[in-house]
């Protein structure tokens, strides 16, 4: 029977290394199982899983790796594995894998505890941690700071709802958002992101900006809340909200438009969004006015939003249906994928409010950003601490991938 080891090797990681070990590994005929390597500031860690063929000669090869590892100034350290052990590890591949995101602006070791206590707690397996974001420098102002690490997971949760529960809570208590997503061929195969637009892809509320400009504000204000709260069915704030803007002019639209706040991460993600060829739109319960405004400074393929009706150069107080609610964004989503050609799995779907959360429950990965607390505890995935951006980590793009 032929003899399985592992080999681990650590050490001051050199170019060439791996060259020269597994050149060594080759004149004894060895086959590789597996193997992984990551390097930390300048150390190496590589895990090396080999089978000697019927007869090798163990004894040899585990002289010679030593004796290459001293010449090398690393350390290498051999484990036999039982044959047994390792037909068990191989029927692993067919259990269900996961992928933990972590967003913060640094990530900190009581963070990465309280996530992995829950991980180990509902019967997951920690298989892989990788980096997605580049190293932060010390004195780097912590305002713009972006850190996020991605888990692989290997197994079953016992209890999904009490682990999304659970990872609300340590969001909500450290800072810090956790995305948990089945990793499926459709993860990195997503194709179309709808957004909201107000205090989504901008940071305001377009409507609260004309109330201040009618004189309205507070009133306006208050029944917006109401609405994205859920307090209120959103059409009848919505028309609610738009009686009191009749007879603002049409001159003001402009100015708005032009000091709309982009939500920090914007600019960065659609402009990487469109260079791997994914299709955007805004579906929004505000306005298409400043929808097309935002279509034409950022570059976003679609707009579906309501339709101010001006009459003589004034503001009506009215909207041509149909209006644009949180049932609407649904349906447009379903025909976007469909106009497309792609299935729902390979949407997404960015908003902050009531409002939208059927299309992010409908959409195949749906994110509450910067949300209020019952957009967060019903949708799936939230963003809360980082910009707009980091909808890439979520798809799981490394920095040097995005534009």
């Amino acid at each position: 029977m032929s003899t399985i080891l592992m080999l681990k090797v650590s050490g001051h990681d050199r170019r060439g290394l791996t060259a020269e070990l597994t050149e060594t590994l080759a004149e004894f005929g060895v086959t590789l199982l597996d193997m992984g390597q990551s390097v930390i500031h300048d150390q190496v860690s590589l895990g090396m899983l080999l089978q000697l063929p019927e007869g090798g000669d163990a004894s040899g090869l585990l002289k010679e790796v030593l004796f290459k590892a001293h010449e090398l100034g690393i350390h290498a350290r051999f484990t036999p594995v039982e044959p047994g052990a390792y037909e068990d590890w191989v029927t692993q591949q067919g259990k269900d894998r996961y992928v933990l995101t972590l967003l913060a602006r640094r990530i900190t070791a009581e963070q990465l505890a309280r996530v992995s206590r829950v991980v180990s707690e509902q019967g997951l397996n920690i298989q892989d941690i990788t980096r997605l974001t580049g190293r932060v420098a010390l004195d780097a102002p912590r305002e713009s700071d972006k850190a996020c690490i991605e888990l692989t997971l290997r197994g079953q949760p016992s209890d999904v709802d009490s682990l999304r529960q659970a990872f609300l809570d340590i969001s909500s208590d450290l800072d810090i958002d956790v995305a948990f997503q089945q990793d499926t061929v459709y993860r990195r195969n997503r194709r179309l992101v709808c957004f909201d637009m107000d205090s989504t892809l901008i940071e305001t509320e377009v409507i609260d900006e004309l109330a201040r400009a009618a004189g309205v504000g507070d009133q306006v204000a208050e029944i917006t809340e109401q609405a994205m709260q859920g307090e209120i069915d959103f059409q009848e704030s919505f028309r609610r909200r738009m009686a009191l803007l009749k007879g603002l002019d049409e001159s003001v639209l402009a100015g708005i438009a032009e000091r709309l706040p982009i939500t920090e991460g914007a600019e960065r993600l659609i402009h990487t969004l469109k260079a791997y060829g994914f299709k955007t739109a805004i579906l929004s319960g505000g306005f298409t006015y400043f929808g097309q405004y935002l279509q034409d400074k950022l570059g976003i393929d679609y707009v579906h939003a309501n339709e101010l009706e001006i009459v003589d150069g004034k503001v009506t107080g009215r909207v041509r249906e149909p209006i644009v609610d949180g049932a609407r964004k649904a349906e447009l989503l379903r025909n976007l994928a469909d106009q497309e050609g792609i299935k729902l799995e390979q949407t997404i779907a960015v908003g902050d409010g009531a409002n939208d959360l059927p299309m992010l429950a409908q959409a195949g990965l749906g994110i509450a950003f910067r949300a209020k607390p019952i957009v967060r505890e019903n949708a799936r995935h939230s963003i809360s601490t980082l910009g707009l951006d980091a909808v890439l980590y979520l798809l799981g793009f490394r920095d040097q991938e995005i534009y």
